[in-house]
């Protein structure tokens, strides 16, 4: 069933809507809550907020691309737990380390929701654009998706070395052009 026809379905309020967006994306989406609680129970319950918060989302949202819509709110979901889970031992996971990295140029990394920070999520967009293809590549398998080092070094035929360097180099640029366009988080 094509994004469009899903869509559809939620605003005519059918739990077909639910279904359809299970057998197309429940797959992808258990892997991006994987990716960052690392443990199958909590992965499973942020997948089932997920389709909750899209089933509360739309209507009167209708979003452009699907998939990216479902995999912020999994995202999101998914770091917030992580966060609840961890709120007495910071520093545990994959997901700690990741914030830090980025800690030097944005305080929360999170996409912003409709609204909100839509300053910053411009000056992202326009440096990601920016961005080399590769270096593009491993930015948001790191930071969006919440891979670690080795499965981008692996996923793309690459040493660790380099992705590590790509990723400090990629800080870099994005803490400049954050400074350049004179935004503060």
């Amino acid at each position: 069933m094509e994004d469009h026809q899903i869509i559809d379905l939620y605003f005519a309020r059918s739990e077909n809507a639910i279904t359809e967006t299970a057998s197309k994306y429940g797959r992808m989406l258990r892997a991006v809550t994987m990716r960052i609680l690392r443990n199958q129970e909590d992965a499973d319950e942020c997948v089932s907020d997920t389709y909750m918060k899209t089933w509360n989302t739309i209507p009167p949202t209708r979003p452009d691309v699907f998939s990216a819509f479902l995999t912020k709110i999994a995202r999101n979901t998914s770091i917030d737990r992580l966060d609840s889970n961890n709120a007495e031992k910071r520093g545990a996971g994959e997901i700690p380390a990741i914030l830090d990295e980025l800690e030097e140029c944005i305080s929360d990394p999170r996409i912003p929701v409709p609204g909100e920070g839509i300053e910053v999520r411009e000056v992202i967009n326009a440096f990601l654009e920016s961005e080399k293809p590769e270096a593009r590549k491993i930015f948001v398998r790191r930071y969006f998706f919440g891979s670690d080092v080795k499965e981008i070094a692996e996923f793309y035929d690459l040493g660790e070395s380099k992705v590590k360097m790509s990723l400090a180099r990629s800080r870099e640029r994005l803490k400049a052009r954050l400074e350049k366009e004179g935004v503060t988080v």
